[in-house]
């Protein structure tokens, strides 16, 4: 994983993976260029519809929850507080 998000082009993983990771670097980071090339780099990599189709809409939920964590200010509360919120949800439910 760390040698992916290091340089993917010299990762140690298969040549579809890489080519998916381009397309979905490239949506989330420069999703205004993306174009009909893309796709038929997809193709040309032997990646299912159906697989570039679960990566795109996975890559996607994660871009919108970032997204929507950062315009929220949403913060990870340390591990203590998330212990104990956990212990008392598990005891009581989401009941108000």
């Amino acid at each position: 994983m760390q040698a992916v998000l290091d340089d993917l082009e010299t990762a140690d993983i298969d040549e579809k993976t890489r080519v998916m990771l381009r397309f979905l670097e490239k949506m989330t980071l420069h999703p205004d260029t993306l174009s009909v090339e893309d796709g038929k780099a997809l193709r040309e990599a032997d990646i299912s519809e159906e697989a570039a189709e679960d990566a795109i809409l996975v890559s996607f939920m994660f871009n919108l929850m970032d997204r929507l964590a950062d315009s929220l200010e949403y913060f990870n509360p340390e591990t203590e507080a998330l212990d104990r919120a956990s212990k008392y949800l598990l005891r009581r439910g989401y009941k108000m």
